[in-house]
């Protein structure tokens, strides 16, 4: 005896063209099998908006005393004002007097000398820290006699070298025998005032390289030891490597301070003699202050602004794609 099977539902037979069978796991054809995404839990809601609230105070400041400043002192550079009456607007009329001052070339160009010369400080703090990098008796007093300098103002430091360069009774004509008028004559007087700024700032690189040298990973050195690593091999493929981050910030710190330089130039020289030590920054000052030109000083201020924003830049995106 033999029996015809056909395809049957649960309710009776299946006619032709009718509803087919239902797929594997209950799911009817052309339905979506994927899984359905689901939102943030409520615990992951909760910390994202504590993160915005921590996060919305310093946003805040930063927007009011940055960002703000910023974008006023851009529009400002658009005007002529003196800082009392009604500013009027003359277009990029600064800018075009501004390119056309020779002053400005020659703050242009100490600021070039101030920041070639600057960026001896992160190799000098690196040199000293890795000297004070020790466990010896008596060191703590050594580390804090180096950092002196960074913790003096910008005055007391320009008043001690202005009285060293006397060409009188400093300590520079005792040492040569003769005086010379280091601050007083323009080949000398940008030179001077550098070499007195390197003095705290390679205290502050010291300190950021003592800080580094104390969250080196010691399972690396000990290996580069054991593979017979020693003196300048260890430092250039061990020690630098963990300090690039660092270096960065020594270098980007270095940078702005050469660029903004102000108060040394202000208590040394006055930006003489005859204006070969001005920098930017001074130039700006004495713009605003003594002529009370707010909107020319304002297009100084964009342009130096401008010029730091492309190093910083440059120098991070190094640094970004070295860590990739």
């Amino acid at each position: 005896m033999s029996y015809s099977v056909s395809r049957q539902t649960v309710g009776g037979p299946v006619e032709p063209g009718g509803p087919s069978l239902p797929a594997p796991g209950g799911a009817l054809p052309g339905s979506s099998s994927a899984p359905r995404r689901r939102g943030p839990t409520p615990t992951a809601r909760r910390q994202r908006r504590a993160a915005f609230l921590f996060l919305a105070p310093a946003c805040f400041m930063v927007a009011v005393y940055v960002v703000w400043p910023i974008l006023s002192t851009i529009r400002l550079s658009f005007f002529n004002w003196d800082g009392m009456t009604e500013p009027s607007f003359i277009g990029l009329a600064n800018y075009v007097e501004l390119f056309h001052t020779p002053t400005f070339y020659t703050a242009l160009r100490n600021n070039l000398i101030w920041l070639v010369l600057f960026l001896l400080a992160p190799p000098m703090g690196l040199a000293v820290a890795l000297y004070l990098n020790q466990a010896v008796a008596g060191i703590r007093i050594v580390k804090s006699l180096f950092f002196a300098p960074f913790v003096l103002s910008g005055v007391v430091v320009g008043l001690i070298f202005s009285w060293f360069y006397d060409p009188t009774f400093g300590l520079l004509a005792m040492i040569l025998g003769h005086g010379v008028p280091v601050l007083g004559d323009p080949r000398y007087a940008t030179l001077g005032i550098v070499f007195a700024a390197l003095w705290p700032q390679t205290a502050y690189c010291m300190i950021l390289y003592l800080t580094g040298l104390t969250a080196l990973n010691a399972e690396q050195i000990e290996a580069a030891r054991m593979e017979g690593a020693r003196g300048w091999s260890m430092l250039w493929h061990v020690i630098l490597p963990q300090l690039r981050p660092t270096t960065f910030m020594a270098i980007v710190v270095t940078i702005i301070g050469a660029l903004r330089s102000f108060d040394l130039i202000s208590v040394m020289t006055g930006g003489g003699p005859f204006e070969s030590s001005t920098v930017l920054a001074y130039f700006m000052y004495d713009q605003a202050i003594k002529y009370y030109r707010i909107g020319y000083s304002a297009a100084i201020a964009v342009v130096l602004f401008a010029i730091m924003l492309v190093y910083i830049v440059y120098h991070l995106r190094r640094m970004l794609r070295a860590e990739q």
